[in-house]
This record gives C-alpha cells, sequence and structure tokens, in this order.
C-alpha cells in the first residue's frame, strides 16, 4: 500500500476573481496586468496581516487559506476596502474590483496546495458576490454570525456545479455606514433555495440608476420606480413586491436571477437614468429570473420640462407596456404545463393566448378554458374579468347582442364585489354602457377605472368613445392618443385608431382622419369602418379619384354594407350618423 502523502485538515478557504480583468486587456494589455498585479500584492498583504496565506494564482484568480474564519472575514473585508480606495483614484474605465467567496470545510493538503469540495464550493460562491462584495457558505456564517458587525443577506440554498448538496449562500455586508447593501434581507425561514409560490407571478422593481454627478437624476430615478410600483399594483393580477424589499437592491452587480430568489420574483424590472443638455433618457427592461432570459427593454428620451408630469407620463407607459408583456410571458409558460395541471390563474391565461389569436375557433376554446376556471373558482375576480371581456367581444362582433351585454354586466358587478379597486369591472361596465347607447352612464364607470388604473389603456380608449358619442370630439381625441402612447402595440389598436379618425372627421382635421384611418387598416385592412370614414374624408378632401379607388376595395370587402351599421352606432345626437352617412354617400354618388 503505497504511503500517504498527504494530511486532512479543517479550513477556510477564501476564493478571490477579478472583475473586468478581460474587459480591461482588450483595452491595455499591460496596463491591466500592472492593474492586477498592484491589487494583487495588497490582497496577499492583507490576508497575511490576517494570519493567512494565498496559494493558486491562476489568471486573475487567487485562493487564500486561513485557519479561522473571523479572520478569513476580516481580511476579505481589509482587502476590498483597500482595493476600493485604490479604484477610486483612477479613471472610471481602469477600475478593477475583487469579488470574493469564503467557505469553511475539510480540505486535502498535499505539498503546500489544497484541495476537495469545499476548495470548489469557495470558487463556486465567489460568482454569486457583487463586484466589491463578498459571498459566504452557511458553514462560515455559522462560525462569524455572532462574533462580527458584519450584516448578512440571504439568498437562500442553490444547487452548484460538481457539487452534490446544495449550499446556502449568504452575502456578507460590512457593519455601519460601509455596508455594502443598503439592509440586510431577512433571512428566509427555512434558509433553503425558495421555489416560486403556487399563483400568478411576482414582480420586483428595482431602483433606476440613476446619474451619479446629479443628485436630482437619482431622485426622479427614484421616483419613477415609485410610480411603476404603484402602477403595477393596480393592474391587481399580479404580485409586486414592496418597495421596502426591492429598494435594498441598489447594487444590481449580484444579477437578476440571485436577486429574483432573494425576492421571490419571477420578473426583475431595472434600468438607467442619465440627463443630456434638457433631455433625459431612461433604459429600462424585463427580465425573467427563472431563466436569465431579457423579455423587454426599451428606451425613452424625452424633454425634460415639468418632472412630475414627466415622471407620470413615463411611469404609466412603462407599466402598460409591462403589464402585457408579462402577461404575454405567462401564456406561454402555460404550454410548458399539463392542461390538467393548469391552476385557475394559469387557466385563464391561456384562454387570453387563444383570444389574442381572434379566430372564430380560437375564441371558443378560449370561453372553455375561462369556464373551467369559473367551475373551479367562481369567486376569482380575474376569471370574472376574463368572462366579462369575453362576452363584451362577442356582442360588440354582434352589434350590441342584449343578451351577452347583461352577461358582461352580470360578471363585472360580481367582480367588483370581489374587489372593489380592480379597474377592470368599472371598465367593462362602461364599455357595456356605450354599447347600450348610454354615454353618459358609461362616462362615470369609466371615470372610476381610469382613476384606479391610470395606466389602463382600454378604459382611456373607451372614455374617448363615449365623448364622442356625446358629441364632443374635440375632448375624445386626447382620450385616443392617451391609448396610443400607453399601448402602441395593442392587439385592439386598430380599433382605437378608428374611434380616433372618427373624432377627426367631427372636427373636420381631413388630413389626420385620413393617416389615422390608414393607420388602422394597416393593423386589420378588413376593418369596415376605418375604410368607410377614410372614403368620406377624401371626398371632403377633393381626392375624389382616391376616394373613388378606395369605395371599390370597400365594396368587395364588404359587399353587404348597408347604412344602418352607421345609424346603429348611439351618437347622441342622430345628425352625427347623418354626417358620416353623407360623406359616404358623396363618394357613391360619382361610383
Amino acid at each position: 500500500m503505497a504511503e500517504r502523502n498527504y494530511t486532512r485538515q479543517l479550513a477556510t478557504i477564501i476564493s478571490i476573481d477579478a472583475v473586468g480583468f478581460s474587459r480591461l486587456m482588450g483595452i491595455d494589455d499591460e496596463l491591466a496586468v500592472a492593474a492586477f498585479e498592484e491589487r494583487r500584492d495588497i490582497i496577499t498583504d492583507s490576508c497575511g496581516a490576517f494570519g493567512g496565506r494565498t496559494f493558486g494564482v491562476a489568471g486573475d484568480s487567487i485562493m487564500a487559506e486561513f485557519g479561522n474564519p473571523i479572520e478569513a472575514l476580516r481580511a476579505a473585508f481589509d482587502f476590498q476596502d483597500r482595493i476600493m480606495a485604490l479604484n477610486a483614484s483612477v479613471g472610471e474605465e481602469m477600475r478593477m474590483p475583487f469579488r470574493a467567496g469564503i467557505n469553511t470545510g475539510d480540505v486535502i493538503v498535499r505539498e503546500g496546495r489544497l484541495y476537495g469540495d469545499d476548495v470548489n464550493i469557495a470558487a463556486r460562491l465567489q460568482e454569486f458576490a457583487p463586484h466589491d462584495g463578498l459571498a459566504i457558505s452557511e458553514t462560515t456564517w455559522h462560525h462569524v454570525k455572532d462574533k462580527t458587525a458584519a450584516v448578512f443577506t440571504d439568498l437562500g440554498e442553490f444547487m452548484l456545479k460538481n457539487i452534490a448538496l446544495p449550499v446556502r449562500v449568504l452575502i456578507a455586508g460590512r457593519g455601519g455606514n460601509g455596508a455594502t447593501m443598503a439592509a440586510p434581507l431577512a433571512a428566509t425561514a427555512s434558509g433553503s433555495y425558495r421555489p416560486f409560490a403556487k399563483g400568478p407571478p411576482a414582480i420586483a422593481v428595482l431602483p433606476f440608476q440613476g446619474d451619479g454627478s446629479e443628485p436630482d437624476v437619482g431622485y426622479m430615478a427614484d421616483g419613477i420606480a415609485e410610480d411603476i410600483i404603484y402602477g403595477l399594483s393596480n393592474t391587481r393580477w399580479l404580485s409586486v413586491i414592496a418597495k421596502g424589499s426591492s429598494f435594498q437592491f441598489r447594487d444590481d452587480s449580484l444579477g437578476t436571477r440571485l436577486i429574483g430568489n432573494a425576492l421571490g420574483a419571477r420578473y426583475i424590472v431595472g434600468g438607467t437614468l442619465a440627463r443630456y443638455s434638457g433631455q433625459i433618457r431612461l433604459n429600462a427592461s424585463l427580465t425573467d429570473t427563472s431563466n436569465g432570459r431579457l423579455v423587454w427593454s426599451q428606451r425613452f428620451d424625452r424633454d425634460l420640462v415639468d418632472i412630475f408630469s414627466l415622471r407620470d407620463q413615463i411611469g404609466s407607459e412603462i407599466v402598460s407596456i409591462l403589464d402585457k408583456e408579462v402577461d404575454r410571458a405567462e401564456q406561454v409558460r402555460t404550454f410548458q404545463v399539463p392542461w390538467e395541471s393548469l391552476e385557475t390563474w394559469q387557466l385563464v391565461r391561456r384562454g387570453r393566448w387563444h383570444m389574442n389569436r381572434r379566430t372564430r375557433s380560437d375564441t371558443e376554446i378560449a370561453l372553455e378554458f375561462f369556464d373551467k376556471a369559473y367551475q373551479e373558482d367562481p369567486n376569482s375576480s380575474a376569471v370574472l374579468n376574463e368572462l366579462s371581456w369575453w362576452y363584451f367581444w362577442r356582442a360588440w362582433l354582434r352589434f350590441g347582442d342584449s343578451d351577452d351585454l347583461d352577461k358582461v354586466e352580470a360578471f363585472a358587478r360580481k367582480a367588483l364585489l370581489m374587489d372593489s379597486l380592480d379597474a377592470r369591472p368599472h371598465a367593462y361596465l362602461g364599455a357595456a354602457d356605450i354599447m347600450r347607447g348610454q354615454p353618459a352612464s358609461a362616462a362615470e364607470h369609466l371615470a372610476e377605472a381610469i382613476h384606479i388604473n391610470p395606466s389602463f389603456a382600454f378604459a382611456r380608449s373607451a372614455m374617448g368613445s363615449a365623448r364622442l358619442l356625446l358629441g364632443d370630439a374635440a375632448g375624445a381625441i386626447p382620450f385616443f392618443l392617451d391609448t396610443e402612447r400607453l399601448s402602441p402595440f395593442d392587439l385592439y389598436r386598430f380599433h382605437n385608431l378608428g374611434e380616433l379618425a372618427a373624432a377627426y372627421c367631427f372636427v373636420e382635421d381631413w388630413p389626420a382622419a385620413i393617416a389615422v384611418a390608414d393607420r388602422s387598416l394597416n393593423l386589420s385592412p378588413s376593418y369596415f369602418y376605418a375604410r368607410f370614414l377614410k372614403i368620406g374624408a377624401l371626398m371632403r378632401s377633393g381626392r375624389r379619384d382616391e376616394a373613388e379607388r378606395e369605395l371599390a376595395i370597400f365594396g368587395t370587402r364588404h359587399p353587404d354594407f348597408s347604412e344602418q351599421r352607421i345609424r346603429w352606432i348611439p351618437f347622441v345626437d342622430s345628425a352625427k350618423n347623418n354626417f358620416l352617412i353623407a360623406n359616404f354617400d358623396q363618394a357613391k354618388s360619382i361610383a
């Protein structure tokens, strides 16, 4: 039997890694190497001062061994403080922060080198650490938790590459003013990796990163993030992580997957805000933390005039977009779940997926999903709202079928009993009143919906329609334009544009009416109302040849058209119906 030439011992290992080394090498390789060596010497000095030794330097990584976990933690804080001070003295593009991971456990020592799972765990832990930050294992935490002023954020348990058992990971921050995080997150009760809870997903909005040189930009960035949190909470179907929790993560270097796990959020919203000579630029993004995939991102450029109205405008736009993007992502996710295992809220999402396809067979399938969800939970406001919307859609296709409108009202009123702060039932009651020819009553319901959720594009479009029916075309136009701003890719945008074209007709802005009708037809070429309005507007503009060509297309697409379809529109003043019909009849007279 060969003589054993190694020993086993309990040790605390620090794995240390340079952040951005490869980037700096691409800029200036000689300067990058010099910067790394200067910081490596600081690490070696600090480790030696606290009774440790470095070993295993490879590329831009360093390992250190300590006999005492407390001294290892102190050494890590010391060299990180010194490196941060050094980085502050050089240009931002040449800074090289270091992150570290600490683990305590059994190691094999052979010829001065250390081996074993506990060494590998330390190497994996540093990947969880923020820039200039420190991640530690639960075993190290048990040794240091009551013997240091450090604060700890529990991220939960994770399966690490090539490690058989899960490892609990915590972020260690300096106590007092030097803490690496704004405040420690309360440790999870079980200390395990938290799978996402059943039910609708949670979304967290992190504080937007402002330009550090201008404090007012930072305040505005926080304000926009707060507005988004408030707005998302008004959608009612999404669970929104409170600001007090999500704003702890001002430093997003942990990565969205770790932050999502710590907060229990499937989706993370983040972004940056900067000011440029009288303008602001906001970059916002939505990430699925379950897979790290970027779901949506967009840049918003605005003139910096009235800060509060600017916040309202950008915040409401982002809320409307996020509502739809998360809904779309969750619709797709339901196809990963067996049909028989879908929860009530997932049945709703699957039904919405079919509704969005806008075919007769798909809408019937959608009703099957909504009915199944209703059987499982007849008191779910989400289900009641979808049934209300489904019957409204069918009533619209049937030009105001009274039985369907009765069902719209019944489901909407029950939804309000379940959740009086949900904007959707108010909006559907308003839409039903519009189709019943009661625009004044509709406007009251819609005003309440907009008050509850200012980002609800459907409610704003319906309010525009109510104003239009009441004879206030000029007052209706801003609501239709707001809908365009809030929901520029809405599935039913063709209808909003058709209503906007009608409003421009009534104020006799014929070029605008023609242009908007064209936009509606680009989205839905078979939408009769938009082409009907366009033909009349072309005639009133003196563009007779174009009107005649459009009339020929209209006749081909809608051979059964009757002016009764226009007379059905419930304008309070029937002269409005006559006005639109007269415009169209001018084109018929030359055909």
